[in-house]
């Protein structure tokens, strides 16, 4: 998929939606300095393009009681399609895993995953991910603290 062609209003706009996602086209606009109706025809046109992909809350996962966060390395057993294909419905099932990455490298896939504590990570280690998902290695991380929360995509000329 090709990048689409940005000025430097739209890097504007998209700057703003990323920092807050939640502005009113009129408050948006006059950040951007723009009219209500170019405003909107521009919102409109990076929606209908893909750069803007959606809109979401921030949620604050200690306010869920998900106190502990990992990232977990996961290499498979086998690699033929069946066995990939099997891991990733599995992946799409799991409420705890919050995002998932195919890799290069030695292992297949990192996994960031989010539970309330030790005993909730254990029984999804051991009773999905190993039990269930053709998994021969996994690798674990605890995080201690978040140095830099994502904050939105790096925008071209920033």
């Amino acid at each position: 998929m090709a990048a689409i062609e940005l000025d430097r209003i739209d890097l504007l706009l998209l700057a703003a939606l990323q920092q807050e996602g939640r502005l009113t086209n009129a408050e948006l606009a006059e950040r951007v300095h723009l009219s209500p109706s170019a405003c909107l025809r521009r919102v409109q046109r990076l929606e209908r393009d893909g750069v803007i992909a959606g809109y979401a809350a921030q949620v604050d996962p200690e306010r869920l009681g998900l106190g502990l966060q990992a990232f977990v390395r996961v290499q498979l057993a086998k690699h033929d399609a069946a066995s990939i294909e099997a891991f990733a419905a599995f992946v799409q099932q799991w409420d705890e895993v919050v995002t998932c990455h195919a890799l290069t490298g030695d292992m297949d896939y990192l996994l960031q995953v989010a539970v309330r504590d030790l005993e909730h990570f254990s029984r999804f280690l051991l009773d999905r991910l190993l039990n269930q998902a053709g998994v021969a290695d996994v690798n674990s991380s605890f995080v201690l603290r978040t140095v830099k929360a994502f904050r939105g995509m790096p925008l071209p000329g920033r």
